[in-house]
């Protein structure tokens, strides 16, 4: 029996058939099945990401609208002010977005030229009527870097404009800076505190002993003390000479151009004993500082910042602390640097030299290369000028750099090397194309020398009870085994890979440098040298700062009239700019709170040690191929973490990742 029927009522073979109730139908029934649930769920989160995105979208691009620095000024005229938090450098490292969503300790970094370009132009400019300089966060810098700020420094005050510093506390760096100041203040509960270049580091030799790690290092050079933590429980005599030798010239120079800019200042007597200064001030820092010279003003931030509303006007009438002031990025902005008459390439190489492409503050091999070559394909650009910045690296990112260096001389540009603060190690590697090198004489270069190094653990594992065994058809087979130990086959080949490598360092050098090998050897074997020794022994041809590079390399082009800096480097991205500034990794004192006071930046060179750990046991488990580095010259440029991307390569890269 069917369980339809027609109804009748509406006559006609169209009838619609109408279906009885059966038994059961009054229970409330799904409409839907389950794919389709899983499908509407899978468009509602669609919806939901593409809102999410669509508001993203807006919020960067009201950050990035909002968020730069403005190219008009706050004020029509006042102090320029430079609050240097953080560190300066040839080249800020860029910042990673999501390390600094993730709370990352980044430091500030500002960029040396900016601050140059910033005082020179503000020299004169009638907008300007004093300059400020906030040191009160201030970690430091390299030697040259600092150098080159006071000079300009002295620029401003030579116009008869007034240049004020103020800190808490002053130390080695800031100190430099403040010098050429016309007035520098110190908070009454600080002072000054110079502790000139020196100190410890760390050697690792009993721990791996207890450990039972055995470090195979191969090396060349006497004085290449790169790998002497591993070997060594201190440092051996031949690198305590030099270390000494090349630390000594570069205090030297510290000395002469604080003495020049504070002629009447008894720096001497207070540096060779600030304890007895101390006590005989009442143990009280900032008046022994006051007593001596040092400072001119002992007063609070708010007394200082009255001092400046004297001179270039308050911003509110009702706080007479509060004066005009021009911060540092505005100025920048709104007065780019003119570029007149032809181009010349500056190409910078900042940091550590690695394999591979790196983002701004490491130097990757591949990246440089990159730019090298863009500025050589460039109809506009006469002469490359590399400004180096580095205490090496990787020898074979090294090659790569030099080797686009060449391919830009075939093209008949001159290329001029330009030393910033450190150029050793790999950094002279890839300075040895050059027409003609410029240094400072407390530019640190030289370190010619490489070496590899490869931890295996045979005996760690002796300790507990562990033994290897196996096999071999040939005597390379399974080598390097880091587990059950490093066979003489392989270490011979290892140390004569090294040798190879270090033979072709120095031949380039003697033939860039029109020396006799015997010649070169004597200085080489990995030892350091400050500039002014380096220009002696014929590893630089004259001291000179950038603006003398490129007018060198301009000459050497045979270019007639004005010329001006092309940089060819990575910009970093208005997105991680931006990033930066909204989780404060450019706003240290908003954040970090970073250290005011000789106690505070005390407490911060804990950190520093810290991170020099970090890099030793890095350079022991995760070297990446043959190293023409020298790692003790990091300690003469700015302490903080850079990010990089390294791939390895080569021999000893290759038998590193067997480590990893």
């Amino acid at each position: 029996m069917s369980d339809t029927t027609t109804n009748n009522d509406s006559a006609g073979p169209w009838a619609i058939p109408v279906r009885r109730p059966l038994p059961g139908d009054d229970k409330p029934k799904s409409t839907t099945s389950f794919p389709r649930k899983v499908w509407n769920l899978l468009v509602a989160i669609k919806d939901g990401l593409a809102l999410i995105f669509l508001l993203l979208f807006f919020v960067t691009l009201f950050g990035l609208l909002a968020g730069r620095p403005n190219a008009g000024l706050p004020v029509s005229e006042g102090a320029l002010l430079i609050e240097l938090d953080g560190i300066v450098s040839e080249q800020p490292a860029e910042i990673d977005p999501f390390a600094a969503l993730s709370g990352g300790n980044n430091l500030k970094e500002v960029r040396v030229r900016d601050v140059v370009h910033a005082l020179e132009s503000a020299a004169d400019d009638k907008r300007v009527t004093s300059v400020v300089l906030d040191l009160d966060r201030f970690l430091g810098g390299g030697q040259v870097s600092l150098a080159e700020i006071g000079d300009a420094i002295d620029k401003v005050r030579a116009k008869k404009k007034p240049v004020l510093a103020f800190a808490t506390a002053y130390t080695t760096d800031s100190y430099q800076l403040a010098s050429h100041a016309s007035e520098v203040w110190a908070d009454p509960i600080g002072g000054v505190a110079i502790a000139g270049p020196g100190g410890s580091r760390l050697y690792y030799k009993g721990l791996m002993d207890r450990l039972g790690v055995t470090a195979n290092i191969y090396r060349v050079g006497t004085f290449k003390s790169a790998v002497e933590p591993y070997l060594r429980a201190d440092q051996s005599p031949e690198a305590e000479a030099a270390n000494l030798a090349y630390a000594g010239a570069l205090w030297e120079q510290w000395l002469a151009d604080v003495k020049k800019a504070r002629p009447k200042a008894k720096i001497d007597p207070f540096i060779a004993d600030t304890g007895a200064a101390v006590r005989a001030a009442g143990n009280d820092l900032g008046k022994a500082s006051l007593d001596a010279g040092l400072i001119d003003k002992l007063g609070s931030r708010m007394a200082f910042a009255s001092r400046v509303a004297e001179i270039s006007g308050t911003y509110d009438d009702s706080q007479p602390w509060n004066y005009n002031a021009i911060p540092l990025e505005n100025w920048v902005a709104a007065n780019p640097p003119k570029e007149p008459g032809s181009a010349i390439a500056v190409v910078p190489v900042v940091g550590e030299i690695v394999d591979g492409e790196a983002p701004n503050g490491v130097a990757g091999g591949e990246t440089i290369a990159q730019h090298i070559l863009d500025a050589a394909a460039d109809d506009s650009i006469k002469a490359i000028v590399l400004r180096v910045d580095s205490p090496g690296g990787s020898v074979l990112a090294s090659e790569q750099i030099r080797q686009a260096l060449l391919a830009a001389k075939a093209k008949k540009l001159p290329v001029v090397v330009s030393m910033a603060n450190v150029a050793a190690s790999g950094g002279y590697w890839i300075s040895t194309p050059a027409d003609r090198i410029f240094a400072e004489p407390d530019t640190i270069t030289g370190s010619i020398g490489v070496f590899g190094i490869l931890p295996s653990f045979e005996q760690t594992l002796a300790k507990v009870g562990v033994t290897t065994d196996g096999i071999a058809t040939t005597p390379l087979s399974g080598q390097p085994d880091i587990l059950g130990g490093v066979n003489a086959e392989f270490n011979a080949l290892a140390q004569a890979s090294v040798e190879d490598i270090y033979a072709r360092f120095t031949g380039l050098v003697a033939k860039s440098r029109k020396q006799p090998l015997a010649k070169v050897e004597e200085i080489a074997e990995g030892r350091v040298w400050a500039g002014g020794t380096a220009r002696q022994i014929g590893l630089v041809d004259q001291f000179g700062g950038l603006p003398d590079a490129i007018a060198a390399a301009a000459k050497l082009a045979k270019v007639d009239g004005e010329v001006h800096a092309k940089y060819f480097e990575n910009e970093p991205s208005e997105f991680s700019k931006m990033l930066a500034k909204w989780t404060g990794a450019e706003q240290p004192e908003e954040t970090a709170a970073l250290p005011r006071g000789w106690f505070g930046i005390a407490a911060m060179n804990r950190q520093m040690v810290e991170r020099r750990v970090i890099q030793d046991l890095t350079l022991l488990t995760q070297a990446g191929s043959v190293q023409a580095n020298c790692l003790d010259c990091r300690a003469y440029l700015p302490a903080v973490p850079r990010p990089g991307k390294a791939e390895a390569k080569g021999f000893l890269a290759t038998l590193a990742l067997l480590m990893r």
